[in-house]
C-alpha cells in the first residue's frame, strides 16, 4: 500500500528571491521582504513582473551584482573604488558619463579577466 503525501512547495527566504530577481531587497514592499516566497510565486514574478518590481529593475535602487553588470566591472573593482552602497541607474549612467579613472581601470581589467577565461575555456576544449 503506497502513500501519498501532499507535495510542499519549495519556499525562499525574501533576501534569496530579491538576489534571484537581481533587486535589493530593502527597495521592495514590506510584504515581499517579510514573507516567504515560494518557486511557483518567484517564477510567477520573472514571467510577469509587477509594476513594483519593473519600477526597481528599471530605475534602481540596485545591489552590488546589477551595479556591477551594468558598468562591467567585478563586484571586487566597485569595493575599490569605495562603492559600498546601492546606485540608481540614474547614478550608474551619471557614473558612465563621467567616466572616472577607476572606471575605466577597472572595466579594462574585467575585460582581461575575461578575455583570459575564454582563452582557458579555448584551451580546455583543444585538449
Amino acid at each position: 500500500m503506497s502513500t501519498s503525501r501532499a507535495k510542499t512547495p519549495q519556499t525562499m527566504k525574501p533576501v534569496t528571491a530579491a538576489k534571484k530577481l537581481g533587486i535589493l531587497l530593502s527597495a521592495a514592499p514590506a510584504e515581499f521582504q517579510e514573507g516567504v516566497v515560494s518557486r511557483d510565486e518567484l517564477n510567477a514574478l520573472q514571467a510577469d513582473p509587477p509594476s513594483w518590481l519593473a519600477d526597481l529593475r528599471r530605475d534602481g535602487p540596485h545591489p552590488r551584482q546589477v551595479i556591477a553588470a551594468k558598468l562591467r566591472v567585478s563586484a571586487s573593482g566597485l569595493a575599490r573604488a569605495g562603492i559600498a552602497g546601492p546606485l540608481t541607474t540614474a547614478e550608474i549612467e551619471a557614473l558612465k558619463a563621467e567616466r572616472p579613472e577607476w572606471l575605466e581601470r577597472e572595466q579594462a581589467t574585467q575585460a582581461e579577466v575575461r578575455r583570459e577565461e575564454l582563452r582557458l575555456k579555448e584551451q580546455r576544449a583543444k585538449s
